[in-house]
């Protein structure tokens, strides 16, 4: 088993919560969490805050520098690659997504790594439907230069030989994208959105970090890429009624009104992007069917949506009201 794990992107809503689950795993003898940030000095090596925890060890590095992605792999067992550019420039996503994580593979090969896994996006296959998709059986499509630029950092993992982890919605303390997106939809819409029982993967952030340093660590991983998130798929009423609480009110008093089917909604949001960008995540399914992670990785996928949502709703609440600029 891997003693001795880089984390990279280790300051990130996913990455973070795996550098924290490293280092409190008494397994582990060494953490090194690789940080972009330069304006303060690498942290010294200290004591993991469990009880016969890992050293943790923080340093500078950035994935358009290869340099610093060979001294960040010298003398480690296994990779975990979380770090992406998720959005903004063309140019920036290829350097970080594609080419930084070509650099990263090489630099983890030539220090002999024997494990590397790598965070991607179900995204990678496109848009839906997807209805209960098996492992091998779609064909990469990526609709967007984020997804396109992943999916190109794939092909660099998976030719060394190692594990691709592929989510599709993750919600959860820290998510800026699934359900405040949501929100923005539902907020864009002058009526409820009619319900067709559509089916969407998901995962809460903990359960998808636990995967990934489950991945790292477990002989049982195996090459290739997985589809993770909780066997149970999400229905699209079930999504409306965990986000409910967070509505606003003007969006919630429409709730009497004749819901809105899929054509006229996309007609009413043809001027606003990003709304229609989540519709047609939300409108269509995007279910991936696979349960080798929990099996391979020796972690469960916790419980199921509803009660892993009800603990997040705090930390949403706090987001929304400090964008309205609430007190």
């Amino acid at each position: 088993m891997a003693t001795r794990i880089l984390v990279t992107g280790a300051t990130g809503f996913i990455g973070s919560r795996v550098a924290a689950a490293a280092a409190a795993h008494p397994g582990l003898a060494h953490v090194r969490l690789l940080v972009r940030r330069t304006d303060a000095p690498p942290a010294p090596p200290t004591a993991g805050p469990a009880a016969g925890g890992p050293v943790v060890e923080t340093v500078h590095g950035d994935l358009r520098d290869p340099e610093s992605l060979r001294r960040a792999c010298d003398g480690v067992d296994a990779v975990v690659h979380c770090a992406s550019a998720i959005g903004g420039p063309a140019e920036l996503q290829r350097a970080v997504n594609d080419h930084g994580t070509r650099d990263l593979v090489a630099a983890a090969v030539r220090a002999g790594t024997g494990r590397i896994v790598s965070l991607s996006t179900a995204s990678v296959h496109g848009r839906g439907p997807f209805r209960a998709a098996a492992p091998g059986s779609l064909p990469l499509a990526p609709g967007s230069t984020t997804s396109r630029t992943r999916a190109a950092g794939e092909r660099y993992v998976l030719d060394a030989g190692g594990s691709v982890l592929r989510p599709h919605l993750v919600y959860g303390t820290g998510d800026r994208q699934v359900v405040p997106g949501l929100l923005t939809l539902l907020a864009a819409l002058p009526r409820p959105l009619a319900c067709t029982g559509t089916l969407h993967s998901t995962v809460e952030v903990d359960s998808l970090a636990g995967a990934l340093l489950g991945a790292a660590l477990s002989p049982a991983t195996r090459p290739g890429a997985y589809y993770v998130s909780h066997p149970e798929p999400v229905s699209d009423a079930a999504f409306l009624a965990a986000v409910d609480p967070l509505l606003p009110e003007a969006v919630r008093a429409a709730r009497g009104l004749p819901a809105l089917e899929l054509p006229e909604a996309r007609a009413l949001l043809a001027g606003n992007p990003v709304a229609a960008h989540h519709l047609e995540m939300f409108a269509v399914d995007h279910w991936f069917a696979d349960e080798r992670p929990w099996e391979d990785f020796g972690r469960g996928p916790g419980p199921a949506f509803p009660d892993a949502f009800a603990r997040h709703l705090p930390w949403y609440r706090d987001l929304l009201s400090a964008r309205a600029g609430r007190p």
